[in-house]
């Protein structure tokens, strides 16, 4: 049908002079453009609302009495492979939860296997119950710290934004590059601006004046405020703010009262990274605009930080709201203040009702998924460990030592003494909740492995593994115990990829992630069963409950992140901005 075909259907549905294909009757709308709520029957055609008012029945009819209407939710700043699906199954999760549209950044993915990781996303994107938009990692790999599995110039992420679904360039985290005018970096910036793309920032420890330089290069976003004051300068400079709470990281709280009427509409919701057991358990968007009205935001406030706010930043003119002229995509919800999901449609077709997926357009996955799953083998890269390779011989006890803040991707830097043995060798010790940190580089055969120190895990025996490690995903792996993390890492390494839990030489629990390490090509029912499991095995040796170890350990190797991290290369200031030794000074 040609668009001249489709706007003649639908101005005569708008007219009434056709039957709509959908007519939502009876409901209470959102309007998210006067904050105020309305009324009138929402009349659909060819995925389009046609118009708001005294529409008949349609082709088909949904009485919405007693329920309100909202927009499609949009999650701003997402990276899917950190749910360990694939982009087909993910979806099968968000749209139960409301959303419709999400803005991703295949970073993780990008940095393992370069642009055939980016086509691979790109491809299995495609015609899914929500639309999934991308924008192009920018700092490929993020920093000279570590060891990736590739790099991406302006040149290899110049093709993709010919891409319908390409927004722009995804966070710019590489702060060092952009102050010093990197000339690779001012080209990716240059192409983004010159084809009129979105930036993304990632300003994470970034004093306000620094800021500037951010806005300065055309950056628009910044999802890394962890307080309210950060949160003001962002907006105080011009920049969206984007308000962050995913399974790690969690800034709603602490960002809230810096949130006002005149400055909401400048602010809207993202997840950044969130595990497929909280994902479904706690939901997407949905969860945070929920948390969000629980502590004192108007639910009108929330419900515009989730839909047209987002909208309005990426200039997507075509959704966001519940207008004519504007995608129908929409969520029918029983209570407002709790945004109790009852129906969810997408293009004017119900993908989600009464808790159940409906009939949709699910694009499956390809047989793409076997080459990519192949491409990238870790067992022939990675060597079977010895226990002299794990050892940690300070010069003296006095040693740096990463401090975990539970739900927080920012680490402290410790300086404590630490036990030794014999041979002055550092010994973990569950009673300090001292446990040693191994970063082992998976992509090259290189060899390298970083080592540190860790507390606040808080195991009693064992070790814990995973594949995922940002921003270069090298193995990273913690314990109490050198011979749980020799048999953790093999595991690992002999599954091609996943997390495990490992206690007495005995796998406990695991999880196979064989698509570059970081996704598993199971169904996202039997992806959520095996997270359980491992949770379960994270209880049997003595893991914490309030905060999630794995997607925690997984940070633990971001240099561009406060304050102390570990990488392949060893132990990372954020603030001197290099390596450091074990040893403090």
């Amino acid at each position: 049908m040609s668009r001249v075909e489709q706007l003649f259907k639908r101005i005569q549905v708008a007219g009434k002079k056709a039957p709509a294909d959908l007519v939502i009757k009876n409901g209470t709308i959102v309007n998210v453009f006067t904050g105020e709520l309305m009324k009138g029957n929402i009349a659909v055609i060819d995925g389009m609302i046609a118009g708001i008012g005294a529409y008949e029945d349609g082709k088909q009819t949904v009485d919405a009495a007693g329920q309100w209407i909202v927009p499609g939710l949009i999650d701003g700043h997402v990276h899917i492979e950190s749910s360990m699906l694939t982009p087909p199954q993910f979806a099968r999760v968000a749209v139960q939860h409301g959303v419709t549209t999400v803005v991703t950044d295949p970073h993780e993915i990008g940095n393992v296997m370069g642009t055939d990781g980016i086509q691979y996303m790109l491809e299995q994107s495609r015609d899914q119950p929500i639309d999934i938009f991308t924008n192009l990692p920018s700092c490929v790999p993020c920093t000279p710290y570590e060891t990736s599995g590739a790099r991406l110039g302006a040149n290899d992420l110049r093709p993709f934004y010919f891409n319908d679904n390409v927004l722009g360039l995804a966070e710019v985290m590489d702060f060092p590059a952009l102050a010093s005018a990197d000339s690779e970096l001012l080209h990716k910036l240059a192409d983004a601006i010159e084809l009129d793309a979105h930036i993304d920032g990632h300003a994470a420890g970034i004093p306000r004046e620094q800021l500037n330089l951010y806005m300065a290069a055309g950056i628009r976003t910044d999802h890394e405020s962890i307080n309210a004051e950060e949160a003001r300068h962002r907006l105080d400079l011009g920049m969206y703010l984007m308000i962050r709470e995913g399974t790690v990281a969690k800034d709603l709280q602490a960002i809230l009262p810096a949130i006002t009427p005149r400055n909401s509409r400048r602010c809207l919701f993202v997840t950044d990274d969130k595990l497929i057991d909280d994902l479904v358990e706690e939901g997407s968007v949905d969860h945070i605009v929920r948390l969000a009205i629980l502590s004192g935001l108007d639910p009108i406030t929330a419900i515009q930080m989730a839909t047209i706010n987002a909208a309005e930043c990426f200039g997507l003119r075509d959704r966001g709201a519940i207008a004519p002229g504007y995608i129908a995509d929409f969520v029918i919800v029983d209570d407002l203040n709790q945004l109790a999901i009852r129906q969810v449609f997408k293009h004017g077709r119900c993908a989600y009702a009464d808790g159940q997926l409906q009939e949709c357009t699910f694009r499956e996955e390809t047989a793409r998924d076997n080459t990519i799953t192949t491409s990238a083998r870790i067992n022939d890269n990675v060597k079977p460990l010895t226990a002299a390779e794990l050892q940690i011989k300070p010069t003296s006890s006095m040693c740096n030592i990463i401090g975990i803040i539970p739900n927080s991707l920012v680490t402290n830097h410790i300086k404590a003494p630490v036990k030794l043995d014999g041979t002055s060798c550092f010994v973990a010790s569950a009673d300090q909740d001292y446990m040693k940190l191994a970063v082992v580089e998976r992509h090259h055969g290189t060899g390298n492995i970083g080592l540190g120190i860790v507390q606040g895990f808080g195991f009693a025996k064992g070790a814990i593994v995973s594949t995922v490690a940002h921003d270069s995903h090298n193995i990273i792996c913690a314990g109490v115990s050198d011979a749980d993390m020799i048999d953790a890492i093999a595991h690992v390494t002999a599954t091609n990829g996943g997390l495990a839990v490992v206690a007495d030489g005995e796998v406990l629990a695991s999880l196979s992630l064989p698509i570059g390490g970081l996704m598993s090509n199971l169904g996202y029912h039997d992806v959520y069963k095996q997270m359980k499991e491992l949770n379960h095995a994270l209880r049997a040796i003595g893991a914490p409950e309030h905060f999630n170890p794995f997607l925690t350990l997984s940070f633990l190797a971001l240099p561009v992140i406060p304050q102390l991290k570990l990488t392949d290369l060893g132990l990372f200031d954020f603030a001197a901005n290099s390596h450091i030794g074990i040893e403090a000074e």
